[in-house]
Protein backbone atom coordinates (compact mmCIF):
# COMPACT_ATOMS: atom_id res chain seq x y z
CA UNK A 1 0.00 0.00 0.00
CA UNK A 2 1.10 3.29 -0.68
CA UNK A 3 1.00 4.89 2.69
CA UNK A 4 1.06 8.50 1.49
CA UNK A 5 -1.76 8.19 -0.65
CA UNK A 6 -3.36 7.94 2.68
CA UNK A 7 -2.81 10.83 4.42
CA UNK A 8 -2.30 12.93 0.79
CA UNK A 9 -6.21 11.64 -0.09
CA UNK A 10 -7.52 10.38 2.81
CA UNK A 11 -11.28 11.26 2.11
CA UNK A 12 -11.21 9.11 -1.02
CA UNK A 13 -9.05 6.32 0.56
CA UNK A 14 -9.53 3.21 -1.23
CA UNK A 15 -10.15 0.32 0.62
CA UNK A 16 -8.12 -1.97 -1.04
CA UNK A 17 -5.00 -0.09 -1.19
CA UNK A 18 -5.04 -1.66 3.06
CA UNK A 19 -3.62 -5.43 2.56
CA UNK A 20 -6.83 -7.79 4.30
CA UNK A 21 -4.55 -8.45 7.26
CA UNK A 22 -4.48 -4.38 7.99
CA UNK A 23 -8.31 -3.94 7.69
CA UNK A 24 -9.13 -7.29 9.38
CA UNK A 25 -7.27 -5.64 12.28
CA UNK A 26 -8.57 -2.20 12.17
CA UNK A 27 -12.23 -3.26 12.32
CA UNK A 28 -13.29 -6.62 11.57
CA UNK A 29 -15.82 -8.43 13.46
CA UNK A 30 -15.91 -12.45 14.02
CA UNK A 31 -19.32 -14.08 12.75
CA UNK A 32 -20.42 -14.57 16.17
CA UNK A 33 -20.82 -10.46 16.92
CA UNK A 34 -23.93 -10.61 14.73
CA UNK A 35 -26.00 -13.47 16.40
CA UNK A 36 -28.67 -12.15 18.81
CA UNK A 37 -29.49 -15.20 20.12
CA UNK A 38 -26.22 -16.87 22.25
CA UNK A 39 -25.97 -20.25 22.73
CA UNK A 40 -26.08 -21.38 26.48
CA UNK A 41 -23.00 -23.16 27.95
CA UNK A 42 -20.91 -23.95 30.66
CA UNK A 43 -17.49 -23.97 31.25
CA UNK A 44 -15.35 -25.24 33.81
CA UNK A 45 -11.91 -24.19 35.27
CA UNK A 46 -10.33 -25.76 38.64
CA UNK A 47 -13.20 -25.64 41.45
CA UNK A 48 -15.02 -23.23 38.94
CA UNK A 49 -18.15 -23.42 37.17
CA UNK A 50 -18.59 -20.38 34.72
CA UNK A 51 -21.99 -19.69 32.95
CA UNK A 52 -22.20 -18.17 30.23
CA UNK A 53 -26.00 -15.09 30.15
CA UNK A 54 -28.54 -17.16 28.59
CA UNK A 55 -30.10 -14.12 27.54
CA UNK A 56 -27.80 -10.66 26.31
CA UNK A 57 -28.65 -7.98 28.35
CA UNK A 58 -31.42 -5.49 27.38
CA UNK A 59 -30.38 -2.44 25.61
CA UNK A 60 -32.55 0.24 24.43
CA UNK A 61 -33.46 -0.37 20.62
CA UNK A 62 -31.27 2.21 18.84
CA UNK A 63 -28.61 1.45 20.89
CA UNK A 64 -28.15 -1.61 20.33
CA UNK A 65 -28.98 -1.45 16.19
CA UNK A 66 -26.56 0.85 16.16
CA UNK A 67 -23.93 -1.21 17.50
CA UNK A 68 -25.05 -4.35 15.00
CA UNK A 69 -24.52 -1.75 12.28
CA UNK A 70 -21.56 -0.18 13.32
CA UNK A 71 -20.29 -3.69 13.52
CA UNK A 72 -21.35 -4.32 9.49
CA UNK A 73 -19.69 -1.11 8.25
CA UNK A 74 -16.39 -2.78 9.94
CA UNK A 75 -17.45 -5.86 8.62
CA UNK A 76 -18.03 -4.71 4.90
CA UNK A 77 -14.59 -2.94 5.04
CA UNK A 78 -12.47 -5.19 5.86
CA UNK A 79 -13.23 -7.64 3.62
CA UNK A 80 -12.78 -5.74 0.80
CA UNK A 81 -9.95 -6.71 -1.23
CA UNK A 82 -10.55 -4.27 -4.48
CA UNK A 83 -7.62 -1.56 -4.44
CA UNK A 84 -10.10 0.71 -6.92
CA UNK A 85 -12.84 0.60 -4.43
CA UNK A 86 -13.18 3.63 -2.27
CA UNK A 87 -14.73 4.06 1.27
CA UNK A 88 -17.19 5.82 -0.42
CA UNK A 89 -18.18 3.34 -2.69
CA UNK A 90 -18.06 0.36 -0.24
CA UNK A 91 -20.22 2.72 2.19
CA UNK A 92 -22.97 3.34 -0.38
CA UNK A 93 -23.14 -0.23 -0.80
CA UNK A 94 -24.30 -1.01 2.70
CA UNK A 95 -27.66 0.39 2.35
CA UNK A 96 -26.53 1.73 5.77
CA UNK A 97 -27.68 5.25 7.26
CA UNK A 98 -25.42 7.04 8.57
CA UNK A 99 -26.25 8.82 11.57
CA UNK A 100 -24.51 11.17 14.04
CA UNK A 101 -24.77 8.46 16.82
CA UNK A 102 -23.53 5.32 14.52
CA UNK A 103 -21.19 7.43 12.81
CA UNK A 104 -19.77 8.49 16.09
CA UNK A 105 -20.51 4.46 17.63
CA UNK A 106 -17.77 3.53 14.25
CA UNK A 107 -15.56 6.37 14.81
CA UNK A 108 -14.69 4.95 18.32
CA UNK A 109 -14.10 0.97 16.90
CA UNK A 110 -11.23 2.96 14.63
CA UNK A 111 -9.85 5.30 17.08
CA UNK A 112 -6.45 3.46 16.61
CA UNK A 113 -7.11 4.16 12.92
CA UNK A 114 -6.55 7.86 12.48
CA UNK A 115 -6.90 7.99 8.68
CA UNK A 116 -9.59 5.84 8.28
CA UNK A 117 -11.56 7.51 10.76
CA UNK A 118 -11.25 10.32 9.06
CA UNK A 119 -12.04 8.69 5.92
CA UNK A 120 -15.36 7.93 7.48
CA UNK A 121 -15.78 10.86 9.02
CA UNK A 122 -15.77 12.84 5.38
CA UNK A 123 -18.14 10.00 3.87
CA UNK A 124 -20.51 10.91 6.45
CA UNK A 125 -21.00 14.59 6.16
CA UNK A 126 -21.36 14.05 2.82
CA UNK A 127 -25.16 12.35 3.31
CA UNK A 128 -27.88 13.83 2.37
CA UNK A 129 -29.58 15.75 5.41
CA UNK A 130 -26.56 14.54 7.71
CA UNK A 131 -24.79 17.21 10.23
CA UNK A 132 -21.54 15.89 12.20
CA UNK A 133 -22.15 16.94 15.97
CA UNK A 134 -19.78 18.12 18.49
CA UNK A 135 -19.35 14.39 19.96
CA UNK A 136 -18.69 12.85 16.22
CA UNK A 137 -15.87 15.85 16.14
CA UNK A 138 -14.48 15.02 19.32
CA UNK A 139 -14.32 11.52 18.98
CA UNK A 140 -12.27 12.32 15.53
CA UNK A 141 -10.20 14.68 17.26
CA UNK A 142 -8.85 12.05 19.88
CA UNK A 143 -8.44 9.20 17.22
CA UNK A 144 -6.45 11.83 14.63
CA UNK A 145 -4.25 13.50 18.37
CA UNK A 146 -2.78 9.54 18.93
CA UNK A 147 -1.02 9.81 15.80
CA UNK A 148 -0.23 13.35 16.14
CA UNK A 149 -2.19 14.66 13.02
CA UNK A 150 -2.28 18.10 14.89
CA UNK A 151 -2.30 20.44 11.97
CA UNK A 152 -5.64 18.51 11.04
CA UNK A 153 -6.46 18.59 14.58
CA UNK A 154 -6.72 22.28 14.40
CA UNK A 155 -8.39 22.59 10.85
CA UNK A 156 -11.21 21.12 12.47
CA UNK A 157 -11.57 22.98 15.41
CA UNK A 158 -11.90 25.72 13.25
CA UNK A 159 -14.84 23.93 11.53
CA UNK A 160 -16.31 23.31 14.62
CA UNK A 161 -16.11 26.89 15.43
CA UNK A 162 -17.69 28.01 12.30
CA UNK A 163 -20.74 25.26 13.15
CA UNK A 164 -20.94 26.62 16.42
CA UNK A 165 -19.87 22.95 18.11
CA UNK A 166 -16.82 24.09 19.67
CA UNK A 167 -16.89 22.78 23.78
CA UNK A 168 -14.23 22.80 26.26
CA UNK A 169 -14.34 19.46 26.18
CA UNK A 170 -12.44 19.46 22.68
CA UNK A 171 -9.42 21.48 24.52
CA UNK A 172 -9.26 18.81 27.02
CA UNK A 173 -8.83 16.06 24.14
CA UNK A 174 -6.00 17.70 22.33
CA UNK A 175 -3.91 18.72 25.53
CA UNK A 176 -3.99 15.19 26.66
CA UNK A 177 -2.62 13.92 23.33
CA UNK A 178 -0.21 16.63 23.38
CA UNK A 179 0.72 16.06 26.72
CA UNK A 180 0.92 11.74 26.08
CA UNK A 181 3.30 12.79 23.10
CA UNK A 182 5.33 14.54 25.49
CA UNK A 183 4.77 17.57 24.05
CA UNK A 184 4.20 19.48 27.12
CA UNK A 185 4.22 23.25 25.96
CA UNK A 186 1.50 22.51 23.01
CA UNK A 187 -0.68 20.71 26.17
CA UNK A 188 -0.17 23.77 28.09
CA UNK A 189 -1.23 26.33 24.90
CA UNK A 190 -4.24 23.81 23.72
CA UNK A 191 -5.51 25.25 26.92
CA UNK A 192 -4.80 28.16 27.34
CA UNK A 193 -6.47 28.83 23.47
CA UNK A 194 -9.65 28.09 25.12
CA UNK A 195 -9.90 31.92 25.38
CA UNK A 196 -8.95 32.53 21.55
CA UNK A 197 -11.56 31.06 20.89
CA UNK A 198 -13.93 32.72 23.43
CA UNK A 199 -13.98 30.27 25.99
CA UNK A 200 -13.52 31.73 29.93
CA UNK A 201 -10.88 29.88 31.56
CA UNK A 202 -12.22 28.95 35.07
CA UNK A 203 -10.91 27.03 37.89
CA UNK A 204 -12.35 23.59 36.61
CA UNK A 205 -10.36 24.31 33.28
CA UNK A 206 -7.13 24.98 34.92
CA UNK A 207 -7.89 21.36 37.32
CA UNK A 208 -8.41 19.59 33.97
CA UNK A 209 -4.99 21.04 32.55
CA UNK A 210 -3.61 19.88 36.04
CA UNK A 211 -5.24 16.65 36.04
CA UNK A 212 -3.92 16.12 32.17
CA UNK A 213 -0.64 16.66 32.35
CA UNK A 214 -0.41 14.68 35.76
CA UNK A 215 -1.89 11.52 34.45
CA UNK A 216 0.62 12.07 31.21
CA UNK A 217 2.98 11.27 33.88
CA UNK A 218 3.90 14.92 33.71
CA UNK A 219 3.34 15.98 37.09
CA UNK A 220 6.25 18.25 37.42
CA UNK A 221 5.33 20.25 34.90
CA UNK A 222 1.80 20.06 36.34
CA UNK A 223 3.16 21.34 39.81
CA UNK A 224 5.43 24.47 37.70
CA UNK A 225 1.84 25.25 35.94
CA UNK A 226 0.23 25.32 39.77
CA UNK A 227 2.96 27.23 41.20
CA UNK A 228 3.39 29.56 38.48
CA UNK A 229 -0.56 30.23 37.64
CA UNK A 230 -1.55 30.32 41.31
CA UNK A 231 -3.00 33.42 43.14
CA UNK A 232 -2.77 35.38 39.79
CA UNK A 233 -4.64 33.66 37.01
CA UNK A 234 -7.02 31.18 39.58
CA UNK A 235 -7.38 30.24 43.10
CA UNK A 236 -7.30 26.88 43.70
CA UNK A 237 -9.67 24.40 45.66
CA UNK A 238 -9.57 21.49 47.24
CA UNK A 239 -9.34 19.61 43.82
CA UNK A 240 -6.26 21.13 42.82
CA UNK A 241 -4.38 19.43 45.27
CA UNK A 242 -5.59 16.59 45.37
CA UNK A 243 -5.08 16.50 41.42
CA UNK A 244 -1.57 17.12 42.43
CA UNK A 245 -1.00 14.53 45.37
CA UNK A 246 -2.56 11.76 42.48
CA UNK A 247 -0.18 12.48 40.10
CA UNK A 248 3.06 12.76 42.93
CA UNK A 249 1.78 9.11 44.38
CA UNK A 250 1.54 7.99 41.25
CA UNK A 251 5.24 8.37 40.92
CA UNK A 252 5.60 7.09 44.37
CA UNK A 253 7.07 10.48 45.46
CA UNK A 254 6.17 10.77 48.76
CA UNK A 255 8.10 14.14 50.19
CA UNK A 256 6.54 15.85 47.34
CA UNK A 257 3.10 13.68 48.35
CA UNK A 258 3.29 14.82 52.24
CA UNK A 259 5.00 18.54 50.73
CA UNK A 260 1.39 19.41 49.12
CA UNK A 261 -0.31 17.79 51.48
CA UNK A 262 0.93 20.01 54.30
CA UNK A 263 0.55 23.15 52.05
CA UNK A 264 -3.29 22.28 51.66
CA UNK A 265 -3.87 22.02 54.76
CA UNK A 266 -2.06 25.82 55.54
CA UNK A 267 -4.43 27.06 52.97
CA UNK A 268 -7.22 25.91 55.47
CA UNK A 269 -8.44 22.45 53.35
CA UNK A 270 -9.13 19.88 55.36
CA UNK A 271 -8.89 16.74 53.69
CA UNK A 272 -11.91 14.69 52.26
CA UNK A 273 -12.27 10.66 51.37
CA UNK A 274 -10.66 12.09 48.26
CA UNK A 275 -7.85 13.30 49.40
CA UNK A 276 -7.56 10.43 52.15
CA UNK A 277 -7.78 7.88 49.68
CA UNK A 278 -5.14 9.20 47.28
CA UNK A 279 -2.86 9.73 50.60
CA UNK A 280 -3.26 6.18 51.56
CA UNK A 281 -3.09 4.62 48.32
CA UNK A 282 0.35 6.88 47.43
CA UNK A 283 1.86 5.13 50.39
CA UNK A 284 0.55 1.49 49.71
CA UNK A 285 2.48 1.96 46.95
CA UNK A 286 5.27 3.05 48.32
CA UNK A 287 4.92 -0.01 50.49
CA UNK A 288 4.51 2.14 53.74
CA UNK A 289 1.54 0.13 54.57
CA UNK A 290 1.84 1.13 58.33
CA UNK A 291 1.65 5.26 57.42
CA UNK A 292 -1.25 4.07 55.49
CA UNK A 293 -3.31 1.94 58.10
CA UNK A 294 -2.60 5.05 60.29
CA UNK A 295 -3.84 7.25 57.73
CA UNK A 296 -7.20 5.28 57.69
CA UNK A 297 -7.53 5.24 61.36
CA UNK A 298 -7.04 9.05 61.67
CA UNK A 299 -9.68 9.62 58.69
CA UNK A 300 -12.15 7.26 60.75
CA UNK A 301 -10.92 9.00 64.13
CA UNK A 302 -12.45 12.82 62.08
CA UNK A 303 -15.59 10.79 60.78
CA UNK A 304 -14.86 10.46 57.03
CA UNK A 305 -16.31 7.81 56.04
CA UNK A 306 -13.85 5.00 53.89
CA UNK A 307 -14.92 4.56 50.26
CA UNK A 308 -14.66 1.71 48.71
CA UNK A 309 -11.42 2.97 46.76
CA UNK A 310 -9.89 3.71 49.65
CA UNK A 311 -10.90 -0.13 50.53
CA UNK A 312 -9.39 -1.72 47.36
CA UNK A 313 -5.74 -0.22 47.73
CA UNK A 314 -5.47 -1.22 51.35
CA UNK A 315 -6.25 -4.93 49.95
CA UNK A 316 -4.13 -4.34 47.27
CA UNK A 317 -1.15 -3.35 48.86
CA UNK A 318 -1.06 -5.98 51.43
CA UNK A 319 -2.07 -8.65 49.27
CA UNK A 320 1.33 -7.85 47.50
CA UNK A 321 3.39 -7.94 49.96
CA UNK A 322 1.86 -11.18 50.69
CA UNK A 323 -0.24 -9.99 54.15
CA UNK A 324 -3.39 -11.67 53.66
CA UNK A 325 -4.76 -11.41 56.65
CA UNK A 326 -4.26 -8.11 56.94
CA UNK A 327 -5.61 -7.83 53.32
CA UNK A 328 -9.02 -10.37 54.19
CA UNK A 329 -9.31 -8.13 57.79
CA UNK A 330 -9.83 -5.02 55.48
CA UNK A 331 -12.42 -6.85 52.63
CA UNK A 332 -14.31 -7.56 55.94
CA UNK A 333 -14.21 -4.29 57.13
CA UNK A 334 -15.40 -3.01 53.43
CA UNK A 335 -18.57 -5.68 53.90
CA UNK A 336 -19.75 -3.84 57.32
CA UNK A 337 -19.03 -0.25 55.72
CA UNK A 338 -22.71 0.09 54.31
CA UNK A 339 -21.32 0.57 50.45
CA UNK A 340 -22.66 -3.14 48.56
CA UNK A 341 -19.89 -4.51 47.24
CA UNK A 342 -18.40 -3.87 43.75
CA UNK A 343 -15.97 -6.17 41.14
CA UNK A 344 -12.90 -3.55 41.73
CA UNK A 345 -13.38 -5.04 45.42
CA UNK A 346 -13.38 -8.18 44.92
CA UNK A 347 -10.91 -8.24 41.81
CA UNK A 348 -8.68 -7.01 44.62
CA UNK A 349 -9.44 -10.26 46.83
CA UNK A 350 -8.66 -12.43 44.19
CA UNK A 351 -5.26 -10.67 43.12
CA UNK A 352 -4.64 -10.71 47.24
CA UNK A 353 -4.94 -14.79 46.97
CA UNK A 354 -3.06 -15.11 43.98
CA UNK A 355 -0.22 -13.33 45.62
CA UNK A 356 0.23 -15.81 48.06
CA UNK A 357 -0.39 -18.85 45.70
CA UNK A 358 -3.69 -19.26 46.40
CA UNK A 359 -5.39 -19.56 43.53
CA UNK A 360 -7.84 -22.31 44.22
CA UNK A 361 -9.12 -19.47 46.71
CA UNK A 362 -9.19 -17.21 44.02
CA UNK A 363 -11.39 -19.23 42.06
CA UNK A 364 -13.93 -19.14 44.68
CA UNK A 365 -14.12 -15.54 44.87
CA UNK A 366 -14.84 -15.45 41.16
CA UNK A 367 -17.82 -18.07 41.65
CA UNK A 368 -19.20 -15.85 44.58
CA UNK A 369 -19.28 -13.08 42.18
CA UNK A 370 -21.05 -14.84 39.57
CA UNK A 371 -23.66 -15.75 42.31
CA UNK A 372 -24.24 -12.15 43.03
CA UNK A 373 -24.21 -10.86 39.75
CA UNK A 374 -20.81 -8.66 40.43
CA UNK A 375 -18.86 -9.98 37.36
CA UNK A 376 -16.09 -11.33 37.17
CA UNK A 377 -15.06 -8.97 34.49
CA UNK A 378 -12.18 -8.96 32.40
CA UNK A 379 -10.16 -6.93 35.06
CA UNK A 380 -10.88 -10.26 36.70
CA UNK A 381 -9.18 -12.80 34.65
CA UNK A 382 -6.76 -10.13 33.73
CA UNK A 383 -5.37 -10.47 37.59
CA UNK A 384 -5.64 -13.99 37.54
CA UNK A 385 -3.82 -14.57 34.06
CA UNK A 386 -0.91 -12.23 34.75
CA UNK A 387 -0.26 -14.36 37.89
CA UNK A 388 -0.51 -18.04 36.50
CA UNK A 389 1.59 -16.57 34.14
CA UNK A 390 4.01 -15.40 36.77
CA UNK A 391 4.11 -18.85 38.42
CA UNK A 392 4.77 -21.10 35.22
CA UNK A 393 1.25 -21.96 35.15
CA UNK A 394 1.37 -21.33 31.21
CA UNK A 395 -1.59 -24.24 30.18
CA UNK A 396 -3.26 -23.34 32.97
CA UNK A 397 -3.49 -19.70 32.31
CA UNK A 398 -4.69 -20.53 28.64
CA UNK A 399 -7.59 -22.85 30.08
CA UNK A 400 -8.89 -19.90 31.74
CA UNK A 401 -8.35 -17.55 28.90
CA UNK A 402 -10.75 -20.02 26.88
CA UNK A 403 -13.49 -20.36 29.57
CA UNK A 404 -14.20 -16.98 30.53
CA UNK A 405 -17.50 -15.76 30.84
CA UNK A 406 -17.34 -12.19 29.40
CA UNK A 407 -15.34 -10.58 26.65
CA UNK A 408 -11.61 -9.93 26.59
CA UNK A 409 -10.39 -6.82 26.27
CA UNK A 410 -7.07 -5.38 24.44
CA UNK A 411 -5.36 -5.89 27.48
CA UNK A 412 -6.40 -9.76 28.22
CA UNK A 413 -4.87 -10.21 24.78
CA UNK A 414 -2.12 -8.39 25.02
CA UNK A 415 -1.17 -10.87 28.18
CA UNK A 416 -1.85 -13.86 26.60
CA UNK A 417 0.16 -12.89 23.02
CA UNK A 418 3.22 -11.81 25.29
CA UNK A 419 2.64 -15.22 27.37
CA UNK A 420 2.89 -17.28 24.22
CA UNK A 421 5.88 -15.36 22.99
CA UNK A 422 7.76 -15.43 25.58
CA UNK A 423 7.37 -19.30 25.42
CA UNK A 424 8.00 -19.45 21.55
CA UNK A 425 4.91 -20.38 21.17
CA UNK A 426 4.51 -18.14 18.12
CA UNK A 427 2.10 -20.38 16.22
CA UNK A 428 -0.30 -19.57 19.57
CA UNK A 429 0.32 -15.96 19.75
CA UNK A 430 -0.77 -15.44 16.19
CA UNK A 431 -4.08 -17.67 16.88
CA UNK A 432 -4.64 -15.51 19.79
CA UNK A 433 -3.98 -12.85 17.64
CA UNK A 434 -6.42 -14.04 14.69
CA UNK A 435 -9.03 -14.08 17.48
CA UNK A 436 -8.60 -10.74 18.65
CA UNK A 437 -9.38 -9.09 14.82
CA UNK A 438 -12.18 -11.47 14.68
CA UNK A 439 -13.77 -9.82 17.53
CA UNK A 440 -13.12 -6.37 16.16
CA UNK A 441 -10.23 -5.45 18.79
CA UNK A 442 -7.15 -3.56 17.18
CA UNK A 443 -4.23 -4.34 18.45
CA UNK A 444 -2.00 -1.47 20.12
CA UNK A 445 1.91 -0.41 20.25
CA UNK A 446 3.11 -2.48 22.89
CA UNK A 447 1.20 -5.97 21.39
CA UNK A 448 2.90 -5.24 17.96
CA UNK A 449 5.94 -4.91 19.70
CA UNK A 450 5.84 -8.41 21.46
CA UNK A 451 4.74 -9.89 18.51
CA UNK A 452 7.51 -8.60 16.27
CA UNK A 453 10.27 -9.08 18.45
CA UNK A 454 9.25 -12.68 18.78
CA UNK A 455 9.24 -13.04 15.03
CA UNK A 456 12.80 -11.29 14.88
CA UNK A 457 14.16 -13.44 17.70
CA UNK A 458 12.78 -16.84 15.24
CA UNK A 459 14.08 -15.43 12.40
CA UNK A 460 10.42 -14.88 11.05
CA UNK A 461 11.80 -12.20 9.25
CA UNK A 462 9.48 -11.42 6.18
CA UNK A 463 6.42 -12.06 8.89
CA UNK A 464 7.81 -9.80 11.19
CA UNK A 465 8.13 -7.08 8.15
CA UNK A 466 4.37 -7.69 7.22
CA UNK A 467 3.44 -7.05 10.56
CA UNK A 468 5.51 -3.90 11.08
CA UNK A 469 4.02 -2.29 7.67
CA UNK A 470 0.57 -3.54 9.27
CA UNK A 471 1.29 -1.47 12.30
CA UNK A 472 2.45 1.32 10.22
CA UNK A 473 -0.58 1.88 7.96
CA UNK A 474 -2.77 1.97 10.80
CA UNK A 475 -1.05 4.66 11.94
CA UNK A 476 1.05 3.73 14.74
CA UNK A 477 4.53 4.75 14.88
CA UNK A 478 7.02 2.16 16.04
CA UNK A 479 9.18 2.11 19.01
CA UNK A 480 12.85 2.98 18.62
CA UNK A 481 13.97 -0.08 20.51
CA UNK A 482 11.64 -2.45 18.47
CA UNK A 483 12.82 -0.95 14.82
CA UNK A 484 16.42 -1.67 15.64
CA UNK A 485 15.96 -4.85 16.57
CA UNK A 486 13.85 -5.52 13.49
CA UNK A 487 16.79 -3.53 11.46
CA UNK A 488 19.76 -5.44 13.09
CA UNK A 489 17.92 -8.66 12.20
CA UNK A 490 17.55 -7.84 8.62
CA UNK A 491 20.99 -6.50 7.71
CA UNK A 492 22.18 -9.50 9.72
CA UNK A 493 20.26 -11.20 6.70
CA UNK A 494 22.11 -9.16 4.09
CA UNK A 495 18.51 -6.96 3.43
CA UNK A 496 19.67 -3.72 3.46
CA UNK A 497 17.01 -2.65 0.75
CA UNK A 498 14.34 -3.79 2.61
CA UNK A 499 15.49 -1.51 5.93
CA UNK A 500 15.93 1.26 3.53
CA UNK A 501 11.96 0.57 2.37
CA UNK A 502 10.68 0.44 6.03
CA UNK A 503 12.87 3.71 6.95
CA UNK A 504 11.40 5.43 4.71
CA UNK A 505 7.93 4.14 5.25
CA UNK A 506 8.41 5.35 8.84
CA UNK A 507 10.07 8.92 7.98
CA UNK A 508 6.40 9.06 5.87
CA UNK A 509 4.56 8.44 8.67
CA UNK A 510 6.61 10.95 10.98
CA UNK A 511 6.41 13.68 8.69
CA UNK A 512 3.56 13.43 6.54
CA UNK A 513 -0.02 15.37 7.55
CA UNK A 514 -3.46 14.13 6.64
CA UNK A 515 -5.38 17.03 4.49
CA UNK A 516 -9.08 18.15 5.96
Amino acid sequence: MAFSRIFRLAERLPAGHLSRRVYTSICSVGEQSLNLQPTPRVHQAPNLIIQKPLHTPPLETQQAENSQDADRICKILSKSTDSTTTVSTLLDKSSIELTPSLTEQVLKKLSNAGALAFSVFKHAEKQKNFKHTTSTYNTLIDSLGKIKQFKLVWSLVDEMKHKKLLSKDTFALISRRYARARKVKDAIAAFERMEEYGFKMEVNDFNRLLDTLSKSRNVGDAQKVFDRMKKKRFEPDVKSYTILLEGWGQEMNLLRVNEVYGEMKDEGFEPDVVTYGIIINAHCKGKKYDEAIRLFNEMEMRSVKPSPHIFCSLINGLGSERKLNQALEFFERSKSSGFPLEAPTYNALVGAYCWSQRVEDAFKVVEEMRLKGIGPNARTYDVILHHLIRMQRTKEAYDVYQKMSCEPTVSTYEIMVRMFCNKERLDMAVKIWDEMKGRGVLPGMHMFSSLITALCNENKLDEACEYFNEMLDVGIKAPGHMFSRLKQALLDEGRKDKVAELAVKMDRLRKTQLLG
